[in-house]
């Protein structure tokens, strides 16, 4: 009877065992390689897959970072990034005040101020060069792709609103073509009022300057992976002032003092920056 219970037992704690495994191994969430083997999460919006539609951005392999630039990514500790970070062509040398922390592969960076890893064309481990390369590319293809989009939804009606003055405006889900520079002044917030499939392109021939403490606010379920600002000239987000949505910049971004970005920071020169909080969706 002994020797019945004891092998009843050791088939229960088998199978149990074996379940365990089966739900570990069916209950992961997404990832991919972000560069040189590490597996990090992208995020929903990695490649446009909540986006629908024509106005939806593929970011391709770009969206495996919160930040990617190709000449340098600069922070006044301490920053606090959500995310991966990259920087390419550039080398290791211009991935500059985040105090990096090797690893014996040379795959990639650790930081106390970046949650994921940081990159740099010169990681001679995994397939890191080759990553960046690849993801560089993709951003200077959704940029063109973006800046290709004609005018729709929202945007269709008002071509640029405020003839580029956001501040204190809700605007609808389209796609906006703006000539002139685009602005948050001080004492103003721009609202984004639309659901969690709605997509806003913000083509933007001038540059964009958000003022200090102001506000781009996402209201009715929409969704900062679903937004996206297309610069031609440097952005610039003032101190403790909130930005959202993905900045594809065909120069550079600049986060003032304690700033924040719910979203992605892919320029084609350099992200600065300050004592900022960039969480990637």
């Amino acid at each position: 009877m002994n020797t019945s219970k004891n092998i009843c037992k050791s088939l229960l704690w088998s199978s149990t065992v074996l379940l365990s495994a089966i739900l570990a191994a069916c209950g992961g969430s997404s990832s991919s390689s972000g560069g040189g083997g590490t597996t990090v999460n992208t995020g929903l919006g990695a490649t446009g897959a909540v986006c629908s539609g024509a106005s939806c951005v593929n970011l391709g392999a770009a969206g495996n970072y919160a930040i990617l630039a190709k000449t340098n990514v600069s922070t006044v500790p301490n920053s606090v990034v959500t995310g991966n970070v990259a920087v390419s062509p550039a080398a290791r040398t211009f991935l500059t005040g985040w105090s990096l922390i090797t690893e014996p592969t040379d795959t990639s960076f650790g930081s106390a101020q970046v949650s994921g890893r940081l990159f740099a064309a010169d990681n001679v481990g995994g397939t890191t060069s080759v990553n960046l390369t690849t993801a560089v590319g993709d951003m200077g293809t959704a940029y063109t792709a973006a800046v290709g989009l004609a005018p729709a939804g929202g945007g269709l009606i008002t071509a640029c609103p405020g003839a580029g003055a956001f501040g204190g405006l809700t605007l609808a889900a389209g796609v906006y073509k703006c000539t002139p520079a685009v602005g948050i002044a001080a004492a103003t917030n721009l609202t984004l009022n639309g659901t969690a499939t709605d997509v806003w392109v913000f083509q933007m021939a001038g540059g964009y300057t958000q003022a200090a403490a102001t506000k781009v606010i996402l209201t009715g379920g929409a969704l900062p992976q679903n937004v996206f600002w297309v610069s031609a000239a440097t952005v610039t987000v003032g101190a403790t002032a909130t930005m959202q949505g993905v900045v594809l910049s065909q120069t550079d971004i600049v986060m003032g003092a304690g700033s924040t970005e719910n979203g992605r920071l892919l320029a084609q020169t350099a992200v600065t920056l300050n004592q900022t909080t960039v969480t990637q969706p």
